[in-house]
Parts: C-alpha cells; structure tokens; sequence
C-alpha cells in the first residue's frame, strides 16, 4: 500500500462518516461506492482553496447529466478575465497509487470544454446544479467577460499517459487553459504546507543588510531566479504556505508576461526591473558578515508572504523551457528579495506586512483579518449565543460551525442589501467590502443573517436535486412538498441572496424592529419566529421577486437563464425591490 493513498483514503472515510447528511443531499441512495467518490471531490476543492466541506459542495455538479465535471468554481472578473475552475475526479480502491489517470476522460474533458463554454449550444441536458453555473459563465461571456480555464482532473493515482499529454498539446485554445493533475501525493502536499522550512540560497551583488530595524533585521538583495526554482522544487507549497490559492486565481494574461519577459533573450536580464519582487520572512537568518557581496544566506522557517504567484511562474517556465531546450541560460535573470527576520511574538506584525504586500489578492485576506478585533469579539459573542464562530479557514470544520466566509456573505446580502455583490464580488468580501460587512455588526445580528441564508440554500439544493434526504432538511417549514415541487422559477437558481434579502427585510418588519435593535436580549424570540415562519416567509419571497423580474422585463417575456444570470449579478433589480 503506498502510504500517501492509505491517509487520503482515511479522509476520505472520515467525510463520509462526518458528512452523511451532507452527501446524503448530493449523491441520494445507498451506493457507498458514488459517496466515496463525492467525497474525494470533496476533499479536492476543500483542500485547495482551504474551506470547508459544506462550503466546497457549493461548488459539487456530479450527479447524472454532468458533462464528466464533478465541480466547478467561477471566479470574479478581473481585468475583462475570469478564472473558471473544472474539477473531475476518479477515485479507485486501489490504494497502491499506481492506477492511472484515463485517457478516456481527457478526451470527454475536452469535449466538455468546447461545449460547455460555447454560449450556442445547448444545455437542456445539463443537471441542475451544473445548468445555472455554465449559464452564468455563458452570460459572462456574452458580456465580453473571457474565461480562463484550470481543469483539474484528480485520483488516487498516477498522472495521465504521453498520448493524452499530446491531445491536450493539440489543443487549438490550450493557452486558454491549464491542467493540473491534483492525486494523494499532492493533496498530503497541500495539507502538510504549514511546516517550517530550513535552507539557505546564494545572492547575487551587494546585498543591504540593517540589524538596527525598529529591533528587527532586514536583507535587501537579489536572488538568481534559478535559486527560487531550487527551492520550490525542494519545499514545494510548504515554502509558499498554501499560497497556492493565490497562483490558482492568476489570469493567463498575467501568467504570460511574466513568462514571456523570462524567455525573452532580450528582456529576460533585466527581469530584475519588471517584476515587484519577492517578500520572505523567517524566524532568523545568518551570512558571512565578512564578505561584502554574494552572499550565502541561512534561514530558519522562511516563508514567502508575497511574491507566490512570481515563484510558481518562475519554476513552471524554466522547468518547461529546460525540457525543450537544456541549454537556455537563466544564470543572469533575478528577483528583488526582501527578507525580515521577525521574533515569534511578531505574528501581528507579520499579519499587517502580509495585509499591506496582498491588497491585491483578496481571497486570502480572510487570514489576514482572522485576529482582528472585530474578529475575536465575533467569536466570544457567537459562542455565548450557543454558535460556534471558526475564525480560521480549514477543511476539516464540521457542518454546525459558522465560518467568516459564510458569515459575509450572508450579512452582505441581508443586512447590507447588497445580494448582487455578495454572490458576484466574492474575492472582494475580505477586501474593499470588509468594513462595509463587519463594521458596526454585533454577533445576534450575523448569525440571525447566516440561519436566514442556510435556510434558503436548503430550499435551493431541495428544488435542484428533488431528493428525500434534501427534502428532510426543510419539510418542517412547508405544510405539504407539493407547495415546493410546484416552483417552476428559473430565477431561484441565481436567486438565494436576494430572497435571504427580502426575507430579512420581512423579519424585522413583522417583528417591529429596526437591524440596529437586533442583540443578544431578543435573538431567541427572532430565531424561533424565524424558525416557525420560515416557509411562509420564503414563498412570499418568491411572490415578492417574480413580481420585480415581471415589472422589470414584462410578464409576456420568456427570460433565459444567461439573462436572468445577468440581471442578478448586475442588481437590476434592487431599484425594482425597493418599490
């Protein structure tokens, strides 16, 4: 047994254990076999975006009808680009780890490509939960939005063979999309990246070294980018601390000028000049205080904090240019580096230089507020509320906890009324919405506003999927299904946001009460009105927003799901809502 195989395989149990209920929702039926394998897509996503596994079944489509694409993540517009996310996993029994990835699932992955991002061809035959997410890239599309494509195709094996390699070469939009192969060497990879790293690279020229810092020492120089190439193939992401995520959400554009100045003969030399450069700390460093240039630095538990997505381009360019051709030269092209040796006491410090060099990589900046004060409050308030309030991202948190990423977008959505920007502006919740969100919001309120938005995504994974164990989850708030299976609206699928909105809105209005009163003193009574209510609440909801579409586009106007995609990501009907 490859050892690697056995752990993945262990998580992989322990999901299907510790999620019945939520796999239950996704794959219906007793076939432990689709379960296992829903859970290891599930463990996929969860591990590469570091979220958890209700969250990564957001973006779960297997299930019948899907196109060979077991998830899909899509990201937010950057630049006139957006990064699509195709997963498809294959897991096996066999826990040797030598079972290859199928080549007949490359060929059907490729198809599905060309298929599912034309915005012409059909997608009648779609599940629905894959059906809304390919229109919604579609009615990007038709936007002038393009799409940037990362497949991954994940196992418990080995990669695919040479002659899938070569269909995937051929390709004629293949610099429109990247495969990675993700197997259980990498997800343990990904898992264990948190670990100390101890090394020592050579610098090149004069190097500014301050040991009078504000108490804290700072190395200034330039590193050869094959040094950075060497390191990450020794440490891999354990260097780059999970910044991976960030080199996922890279644009090709970006990925390509970096590249192309790396290959360049002509511009690659002054690589130095065209690049911001790499930011490391460490717990310590040591040089040759005796030489006065070149030198040989020592660090102990460098990490990089800013930089990640320069480092991955650097090792992928020159790995690949040196496949095709061993004797290009990268012994003059640097990278600025900056090195702060920080004490272990400094973990604030090290937040807020990660927070000012990342402004610009807003999925992870929830890390980086993860010890503000506003955060902590939240956490104590919550618990004394009887919630659980996970402040650090994991994908391992159980389905009772209330993550930061969940908590935003729903008080976005509610509170804020801003639904179009909560579903559509996700990278920016950690980002420029981040005081908007959590400014002047007390515990009550956010898990008044994340029970609302649970609620309403039950009733959504009910319509989608029409199963038993779905329909358990919410039978309590419906006299009868039939009040349910009667719901016919293409707009819920893009809708729950903005009916969490308006049931909010009906919330405070039945109860009397303005947000700013929701506290601690009232929050049982809201949560049980809100627990007896729900249902009623939620067809009015319905009633409430259909009569918005139709004063929006007309009631003789058949409105398709790329339009409606459209409207809810645009808000045109928040002026409609407001009347």
């Amino acid at each position: 047994m490859d050892i690697n195989a056995g752990i993945i395989d262990q998580w992989v149990n322990g999901i299907v254990k510790g999620q019945e209920k939520l796999l239950d929702s996704l794959i219906p039926g007793d076939d432990v076999m689709r379960k296992r394998s829903a859970a290891f897509v599930l463990l996929c996503i969860a591990t590469l975006y570091d979220i958890s596994y209700v969250e990564a079944a957001e973006y779960f489509t297997d299930g019948g009808n899907d196109a060979g694409v077991d998830g899909i993540r899509i990201g937010e517009v950057v630049d006139d680009e957006f990064v699509v996310t195709f997963f498809q996993g294959k897991y096996k029994d066999n826990l040797e780890g030598n079972n290859q990835f199928p080549e007949t699932e490359i060929d059907k992955a490729i198809a599905t490509i060309s298929c599912l991002l034309d915005p012409k061809k059909p997608s009648d035959f779609l599940n629905n939960r894959l059906r809304p997410k390919i229109e919604e890239i579609r009615s990007l599309i038709n936007d002038g939005f393009i799409p940037y494509v990362h497949f991954f195709l994940c196992n418990n094996g080995r990669k695919w063979t040479e002659t899938a390699r070569e269909k995937i070469d051929r390709l004629k939009f293949s610099n429109r999309i990247e495969w990675q192969h993700l197997n259980h060497d990498k997800l343990l990879s990904i898992k264990q990246s948190k670990k100390d790293v101890n090394d020592k690279f050579r610098l090149q020229g004069v190097a500014v070294i301050d040991d009078q810092f504000s108490f804290r020492r700072v190395l200034i120089g330039k590193i050869p980018v094959l040094e950075i190439k060497d390191l990450l193939d020794k440490h891999g992401d354990s260097l780059l601390e999970r910044n991976i995520r960030r080199y996922l959400g890279v644009t090709n554009r970006v990925n390509k000028a970096i590249a192309q100045t790396l290959l360049d003969e002509k511009r690659k030399d002054n690589f130095y000049f065209f690049n911001n450069g790499i930011t490391m700390i460490c717990n310590k460093f040591r040089h040759n205080v005796f030489q006065g240039s070149d030198y040989v630095v020592s660090v102990e538990g460098m990490k990089i904090v800013n930089g990640g997505q320069t480092c991955k381009i650097i090792q992928e360019t020159i790995s690949n240019s040196q496949k095709i051709d061993s004797q290009t030269d990268f012994s003059r092209v640097f990278v600025l580096l900056r090195l702060y040796e920080l004490a272990e006491n400094d973990q604030e410090f090290v937040r807020d230089i990660t927070l000012a060099t990342n402004n610009q990589n807003p999925v992870e900046l929830q890390d980086l507020h993860s010890n503000d004060k506003i955060q902590q409050q939240l956490e104590v308030g919550i618990s004394e509320l009887g919630f659980s309030y996970k402040r650090f991202r994991g994908g391992d948190s159980v389905t009772g906890n209330i993550s930061p990423t969940e908590a935003a977008i729903a008080v976005l959505s509610i509170w804020r009324q801003l639904p179009h920007q909560a579903k559509f502006m996700y990278g920016k919740i950690f980002g420029i919405l981040y005081d908007t969100i959590f400014n002047d919001l007390n515990p009550a309120q956010l898990v008044l506003a994340v029970l609302i938005l649970r609620k309403v995504k039950d009733v959504e994974n009910y319509l989608k999927r029409k199963t038993t164990a779905s329909f358990e989850c919410i039978k309590k708030y419906f006299v009868q299904e039939k009040e349910l299976s009667e719901l016919k609206k293409d707009f819920i699928l893009y809708s729950s946001c903005f009916l969490a909105m308006i049931i909010g809105r009906q919330l405070l209005r039945k109860n009397g009460i303005s947000l700013q009163e929701i506290t601690h003193r009232n929050f049982r009574d809201l949560e049980n009105y809100l627990e007896e209510h729900f249902g009623a609440m939620y067809l009015q909801s319905i009633q409430i927003l259909e009569q918005a579409i139709v004063s929006l586009y007309g009631s003789d106007k058949e409105i398709s799901l790329q339009r409606l995609s459209a409207t809810f990501r645009r808000g045109d009907l928040l002026e409609e809502l407001k009347l």
